[in-house]
């Protein structure tokens, strides 16, 4: 069991019939994401093709912001809000899968990118997930 899950499991209060295994998912999903891109965006800038790679780097960043605040949002149960959660989860996936496909553009050349595509794909898939079960 996930810190993640053993967080959601410790939660004194109903989380009001959210899928506690999506969410925790999810979350851990998110996190990881983030640094995958953060990493990627970093080997991105040390590549003798830096420039060739510049809408990669962006990518990179905002999926990690974003990633990193969906991450925080979906942890914080008191006073939940499903309309913020649900933009927050699209506005992640989205993001997840912008960069996800850009990344899969230079997987072949740097195998940074190809984790990071993988990484975002997994993060996509589970936002989309946590999503279907809010109903």
């Amino acid at each position: 069991m996930s810190q993640t899950a053993q967080m959601l499991e410790t939660y004194p209060a109903d989380l009001g019939g959210v899928d506690r295994e999506a969410l925790a998912r999810c979350i851990d999903e998110c996190f990881t994401c983030a640094q995958a891109c953060t990493a990627c965006a970093d080997a991105c800038l040390s590549e003798k093709s830096v420039a060739d790679l510049t809408k990669c780097i962006r990518s990179n960043l905002d999926c990690a912001d974003i990633c990193d605040t969906t991450g925080r949002v979906l942890s914080r149960h008191t006073g939940y809000d499903a309309t913020l959660t649900r933009a927050t989860l699209e506005a992640c996936a989205t993001a997840c899968k912008a960069c996800g496909d850009e990344c899969e553009r230079h997987a072949g050349h740097h195998d940074h990118c190809r984790v990071c595509a993988e990484s975002c794909h997994r993060c996509e898939q589970a936002c989309r997930e946590l999503l279907s079960t809010l109903g």
